[in-house]
């Protein structure tokens, strides 16, 4: 069986569990977080159907992070994640698919989707795991799942090719598993500007997002030249939750880097979003 062992475990995030536990419980109850640790209501509504979330180390970005895992966790019980990241490394083909076995964090195992993950296969996605070898973008995002809610499937895709035909293929084959799964895709905005640059550039990227406009996502982001790393992602966590019947979406927490270290000189954006049915 496949196995993939965590690759920034000690560094991203904490790399023991009962540290990681404690990492993410100071996350929730930091005073850029929500202010608690959730708890997962397991006859919730079951309107949520997409996240944006970051991806920095969780000294940084976990606050914020944890207002989207708090808003999952009100929202009930999924069968399966799909996770979403821009492929930072540069291996492997336009869009990857870690198809079988299980990744590991401090916290256990997760098993793949298998029958999800070969069903997305086809066109552009292609079944690879050189992609995620070395990438942190969907790691980080694993251990708030199994905090939450102890043993997860997830189906992880790397996106090195984030035009917006390939952003819309990924969303598409996505949306027609989307009886029960959740779709995160993870992003941070602006990187090493100034706090208020990053900040400007960011609400307008952040405007399109929350109105569901892939396009002009895009458009922003050219006219704006805004660094946000997972644009890709982003963009066919809208075209999914759309195709599933998403009608609304909404600004959790933004906040920068600068907001936690006091250095407003060079920052990234970090945002947190919701989109439901």
């Amino acid at each position: 069986m496949k196995e993939r062992r965590p690759v920034v475990a000690g560094a991203f995030y904490a790399g023991t569990p009962d540290g990681l536990r404690e990492q993410i419980e100071w996350c929730y109850k930091h005073k850029l977080g929500p202010g608690a640790v959730p708890q997962v209501n397991a006859s919730g509504p079951r309107e949520v159907v997409a996240l944006v979330v970051p991806h920095a180390g969780y000294i940084y970005s976990g606050p914020v992070a944890a207002h989207a895992y708090r808003e999952l966790a009100s929202d009930g019980v999924f069968d399966t994640a799909v996770i979403i990241g821009p492929n930072h490394t540069g291996y492997g083909p336009p869009v990857s698919v870690w198809a079988e076995g299980v990744w590991e964090t401090p916290l256990g195992e997760l098993k793949i989707d298998e029958n999800l993950a070969y069903g997305l296969l086809g066109g552009v996605i292609k079944a690879d795991d050189t992609a995620h070898i070395y990438e942190h973008s969907i790691e980080v995002q694993l251990p708030w799942l199994q905090y939450l809610y102890g043993k997860v499937k997830i189906v992880p895709i790397t996106m090195l090719a984030q035009d917006i035909e390939t952003a819309r293929e990924v969303g598409k084959a996505i949306s027609k598993f989307g009886d029960n799964i959740i779709v995160v895709a993870s992003s941070d905005f602006t990187h090493y500007e100034p706090h208020s640059v990053a900040t400007e550039k960011d609400r307008s990227m952040i405007e399109a997002i929350v109105n569901l406009d892939e396009e002009e996502l895009y458009r922003q982001r050219g006219l704006l030249n805004c660094t946000m790393c997972g644009y890709g992602p982003v963009a066919s966590a809208i075209v999914a939750a759309k195709e599933m019947g998403a009608q609304k979406a909404s600004l959790l927490k933004y906040a920068t880097s600068g907001d936690v270290t006091g250095d407003l000189s060079s920052v990234v954006g970090y945002g947190s979003i919701i989109i439901k049915r």
